[in-house]
């Protein structure tokens, strides 16, 4: 019998919004714990699912089979290349007509 179980499982890549506060707990989190931010989401979603008696319950419905995704799920490369990691847009500030009309 093998010393380790090696569980494998199938990972997408999924953009989400989170508030700039979640956003830095979850990297704070993350460096806390020596783990991957993507891994805190991660478990920290399983956890709460996992907690929560109602939607537990709403599983075993028919309800929970006919639902609209509403996640937005990154396509995989084609040809089974690992993705390259999402790349943090940068901030471009713009001023707001009120600013521009103080500068004018």
């Amino acid at each position: 019998m093998p010393l380790l179980e090696i569980n494998q499982t199938r990972q997408i890549s999924a953009s989400v919004r989170l508030d700039e506060g979640t956003a830095t707990q979850v990297d704070q989190y993350a460096t806390f714990i020596h783990a991957s931010a993507d891994d805190v989401v991660d478990k920290a979603l399983n956890y709460v699912f996992s907690k929560d008696r109602d939607f537990q319950d709403f599983l075993k419905t028919p309800q929970s089979r006919h639902v609209t995704s509403t996640l937005r799920i990154r396509k995989a490369a084609s040809n089974d290349a690992p993705e390259q990691p999402a790349r943090r847009p940068v901030a471009v500030a713009e001023p707001t007509e009120s600013v521009r009309t103080l500068k004018a």
